[in-house]
């Protein structure tokens, strides 16, 4: 595969299929892609959803190292793959009710705007694929744990 192939498939992926061209806010743009995504996967069961869930994430730390790489940028705004990872950890094991899909996707959103310890410090200190993917991974988690407990709940 040559560089040039090599750079498409990564930048097509860190920008998660074009969301993160969105004018504005592509992150929320990019959690939407992975609102699709994980509609796309919720009919398999849980074992496959989390491998893919997985591999997607090693992908996108390839991708996400590359494109920033020929971008010149760490963690430029238009790479959204981080969402799309992170919002498919937030839906875990989650039933696939519109209610639970809606609040996973806000709760994403707000543990990755905000981004409460350690996200923060992971954000600023982690650096290459890895520190792109990895706050959204542990936002992704924390949203995860807060949803699970609603859904248990309710």
């Amino acid at each position: 595969m040559s560089d040039s192939q090599k750079l498409f498939i990564a930048k097509w992926l860190s920008l998660g299929f074009g969301s993160g061209k969105a004018p504005f806010a592509p992150g929320t743009f990019g959690t939407m892609a992975g609102v699709l995504i994980y509609l796309l996967l919720s009919d398999f069961n849980l074992y496959f959803y989390i491998v893919i869930t997985v591999i997607f994430y090693f992908v996108g730390v390839w991708a996400a190292q590359v494109y920033s790489d020929y971008l010149g940028v760490h963690d430029h705004g238009s790479i959204v793959w981080d969402e799309v990872v992170g919002y498919l950890i937030t839906m875990i094991a989650i039933p696939v009710e519109w209610q639970w899909i809606l609040l996973g996707f806000v709760l994403f959103r707000l543990f990755d705007i905000w981004k409460p310890w350690p996200i923060g410090w992971l954000d600023k200190k982690v650096h290459g694929g890895t520190g792109i993917m990895i706050d959204d991974v542990v936002a992704g988690i924390y949203a995860w744990v807060v949803l699970s407990i609603v859904v248990y709940l309710f």
